[in-house]
């Protein structure tokens, strides 16, 4: 809280002048954030307060509040009364009950605030503030890691202030906004003219020789200067100014103290223990007094400096007031205060997650009653706050000694919730310690079996099966003994699985059939199991080890799209991003956006193929999982080799192979494009590829080998596909991609042509009638050979693979066919050819170590103005850091190098 808004400017004219400017530039430049820093009472709360009033007066609409102690049990509790709060609100309070529906899916929230501040932005700009970010309950954290960078277009200030707390939220906060100007205000002690400006502020006439001596040993702390003036500090009193609560302080507190009331002091003191904000009603209940014989003491205690009243809630004057008065409490009165608050919030119905800050106060290894109460907190609030549960079932854990008779099944429930939180690594290294102490065989599959889905959504199946055959669960319950079978099934074709009628063991059978029979290109038998797994798994739900619905139902959809169902498979996925028919949450969006992605590319639609694996990168960069990142950067460099964007791929493949995922398939495909011979070792890779379109890899490859005489590669391309097509009988494309390959080694084409015509894949048909046209104008056929070549032209430049569209012209060309004036090829959304010439220099000189200034002096160009390319240039290349844009430009120069060479 503000000390006083008359001393914001005293010793902070740089940083405030730093604010202003990014108030005036953030007008036409877009979003930007300011994180402010420093010591506890160092006046972070005062320059806001100041900040709040110049950006008023340059006409931005504010909203503000500070994060408290007691937020992490409530969802938003910190940002939403930024947002809500005020004469004129940034969003109202109908389209704030609207978010309720999506509190418990956070990235599914942050797309539909996101869209709310954009709209408001359009009226004024915005300044949002948020004090004591290191308060922040997580769902507002994860809102500020999100929201600002979806907002980089539009005039929103972003101003939060912290503690200097090393990889604390403000880091996070920071470090996922690097696409937006990011400015750090460090803020230091004052110098002594600011402290004795502010006595002089305080008192109306400058400070006497012993009050500016007295001055000088707060540390240069303006807020200790304000208490030594104020009398609250004894002079002499703050050489210790340094600690968290100065000694000096709670002495000057507890003479405070002295001249109040019982009455009152005994509010104060209560509150301090009831938090640094607190209900009225609350501390006349635990001083046995009706709430009006308050007043005067709550009065008295306002008058006193210590409490501010703000209408809903009695709140301290600073945390360090509450903290001095809390540390002059005796330990003993502290701790009965404590679980008595404790005791009466859980009595009256207010719950145990609002009771766990005052459990925990009070809690000491052994007492099974707080571990209790912390994990009905931890349930509680499973849903909405699963970062606080993970805390509070830990807790909870760690109060239980090693033999206590519970610790297993609290042991069981902090893997479940960790689950819960998408912490995998963390709860199979919880899990694999309990599993050491040879629990019951029932607990160690229960245990096995939670990590299972997890374990197969990310391909892991070695692992998985070996879980799974664990013999520390081989005398666990039949129902039990089943499930694990069924994912042993994943690495044991063949096995006879006895599902006992238990349909989670049947839906992880059935998707071990599945998988296999889709790696295997058995598209047909795939979605068999994909469906009776998907029926399975939604019988089972809630049961342990049940595989998710989600992830089969969206498994069958890219299988449909193989079955040449790609319309009806996209008409299942939800337009908006909110997981619509297929029921996703948003942990799953990044995989329902790369089979978008993946199916769009199969309908030969590259823009919004691009769209959506872009969106798919953001996503998992916004939840820090990156399992699918190979699958979309595959996606995108296709697009890009289409494009004839040869350095767009090239960067695509140097971010997979930073990751350490799969590339050799990819890599054959880059080279392929830069003229070196795939060979039919690169048509092994594509027949058994997973995730891929293989039937339009292949034919890419069979065409190229027939171009250049390569007859082994064409052969064994030519035999893939025959494989595939027999596979799966009747799918026109997969027939017509067969029939493609063979015509080229039989010189027949007209059946891949009727084929092709008949299925949903545009670029499969416009290459049938590309190699349709070469063939015939090689045998003197101009009459259907240049219509030919003329559909396949115009299907490459309506579905965006200009580099394609252009070869077949040079064809056409070289037949004596006047080309026909094209339009300009619209510029690629993603990857190096996406950058403009500007964007390029910009790129250039920061991965060669320059700072914005440093590049603006080079390109005569201002630093905001470098900034605004700098962003642009992030977002297109999929990058977040200046290393990972260094290490893009390094990979992408040497592969134009290569190529030119």
């Amino acid at each position: 809280m503000s000390v006083s808004g008359a001393l914001a400017v005293r010793g902070r004219g740089s940083e405030l002048d730093l604010v202003l400017r990014t108030l005036r530039r953030s007008r036409e430049s877009g979003a930007a954030l300011v994180v402010v820093r420093g010591e506890p009472g160092i006046g972070k709360t005062t320059l806001l307060a100041e900040a709040v009033t110049q950006a008023t007066r340059l006409g931005y609409t504010v909203g503000q509040a500070a994060a408290h102690d007691g937020d992490r049990i409530a969802p938003l509790a910190s940002l939403g009364p930024a947002l809500r709060t005020g004469t004129d609100p940034l969003v109202t309070s109908a389209e704030f009950l609207d978010l309720a529906p999506v509190i418990e899916q956070p990235l599914w929230l942050a797309e539909h605030l996101a869209t709310l501040l954009t709209r408001r932005s359009k009226r004024d700009p915005l300044l949002v503030v948020l004090d004591d970010l290191h308060w922040a309950d997580p769902l507002s954290i994860f809102m500020l890691r999100i929201v600002p960078a979806r907002l980089a277009a539009a005039p929103v200030v972003w101003l939060v202030a912290t503690r200097d707390i090393p990889g604390g939220p403000a880091e996070l906060v920071a470090a996922s906004a690097a696409g937006l100007p990011v400015h750090h205000l460090e803020l230091h002690p004052l110098p002594e003219e600011a402290l004795q400006a502010i006595a002089a502020d305080r008192l109306g006439e400058p400070a006497t020789p012993p009050l500016a001596r007295a001055l000088r040993q707060t540390g240069g702390n303006p807020f200790l200067a304000v208490q030594l003036v104020d009398g609250l500090l004894a002079p002499g009193a703050a050489q210790d100014a340094g600690e968290a609560v100065p000694p000096g302080l709670v002495g000057g507190v507890r003479q405070r103290l002295a001249t109040l009331s019982a009455g009152s002091a005994a509010l104060v003191r209560t509150g301090a223990v009831l938090g640094a904000r607190f209900a009225l009603d609350d501390a006349a209940w635990l001083l046995h007094e009706p709430v009006p014989a308050l007043t005067e003491a709550l009065a008295e205690a306002i008058r006193a400096g210590l409490l501010v009243d703000d209408g809903s809630f009695i709140v301290f004057r600073h945390e360090l007031l509450r903290r001095a008065v809390y540390e002059d409490v005796p330990p003993s009165a502290r701790r009965a205060t404590h679980r008595t608050i404790a005791d009466h919030l859980v009595r009256t119905g207010r719950g145990a997650a609002e009771a766990a800050p005052h459990v925990l106060a009070t809690a000491t290894p052994g007492d099974a009653a707080a571990a209790a109460v912390l994990r009905r907190a931890a349930h509680d609030l499973l849903d909405t706050m699963s970062v606080t549960s993970v805390q509070l079932i830990r807790q909870a854990f760690a109060l239980l000694p090693e033999d206590h008779p519970e610790r297993a099944a609290v042991g069981q429930e902090v893997v479940s919730v960790l689950l819960h939180a998408h912490r995998r690594e963390e709860a199979a290294a919880l899990a694999d310690q309990l599993l050491d102490a040879s629990p019951p065989p029932d607990t160690a599959a229960a245990l096995h079996l939670s990590l299972a889905p997890g374990l197969w959504s990310t391909g892991r199946f070695g692992e998985l099966a070996d879980r799974a055959r664990d013999e520390r669960a081989a005398g666990a319950s039949p129902a039990l003994r089943a499930r694990l079978r069924a994912y042993a099934s994943f690495l044991a074709p063949g096995a006879e699985i006895a599902e006992n009628g238990d349909p989670a063991a049947t839906a992880a059978a059935r998707a071990a059939e599945a998988s296999r029979a889709e790696r295997g290109g058995y598209y047909r038998a795939a979605l068999g199991h994909y469906h009776a797994a998907e029926e399975a798994a939604a019988r089972a739900a809630g049961t342990t080890g049940a595989l998710p619905v989600v992830p089969l139902r969206l498994r069958r959809l890219v299988v449909r799209g193989h079955l040449d169902q790609i319309a009806a498979a996209r008409g299942e996925l939800p337009d908006g991003p909110t997981g619509g028919g297929v029921g996703a949450d948003s942990w799953q969006a990044p995989e329902l956006a790369w089979v978008r992605a993946h199916l769009e590319l199969g309908a030969g639609q590259l823009d919004a193929a691009t769209a959506a694996a872009t969106a798919a990168l953001r996503a998992m960069d916004e939840l820090h999982d990156h399992t699918l990142e190979a699958r979309a950067r595959t996606v995108l460099a296709q697009v890009a080799l289409l494009r004839g964007d040869l350095p767009g791929a090239h960067v695509q493949l140097a971010n997979v192979e930073r990751r350490g995922d799969p590339a050799a398939l990819l890599r054959a495909l880059v080279a392929d494009a830069e003229g070196k011979p795939a060979g039919p070792a690169t048509v092994e890779l594509a027949a058994y590829a997973d995730a891929v379109w293989r039937d339009e890899i292949l034919v890419h490859l069979a065409c190229a080998a027939a171009r250049t005489g390569d007859e082994a590669t064409l052969r064994a391309a030519a035999e893939a596909l025959a494989d595939l097509a027999s596979r799966n009988d009747g799918v026109a494309s997969l027939a017509g991609a067969a029939a493609l390959a063979e015509g080229l080694v039989t010189g027949d084409l007209a059946p891949a042509v009727v084929l092709l015509g008949q299925a949903p894949r545009a670029l499969l048909a416009a290459r049938v009638d590309e190699e349709a046209g070469r063939l015939a104008l090689a045998s003197g056929d101009r009459d259907s050979g240049v219509p030919a070549l003329r559909r396949a032209e115009q299907a490459y430049t309506v579905h965006g693979a200009p580099a394609f569209a252009g070869r077949v012209r040079g064809l056409l060309r070289a037949a004596g066919v006047r080309a026909r004036r094209q339009p300009a090829a619209p510029r690629p959304q993603t990857g190096w050819a996406a950058l403009t010439a500007t964007e390029r220099r910009v790129a250039r000189l920061v991965a060669d170590g320059h700072t914005n200034k440093s590049a603006a002096a080079e390109l005569f160009l201002s630093p905001s103005t470098v900034n605004s390319h700098l962003r642009a240039v992030f977002q297109k290349l999929g990058v977040n850091s200046r290393v990972q844009l260094a290490n893009v430009v390094l990979r992408t120069l040497e592969g134009s190098d290569r190529a030119e060479s």
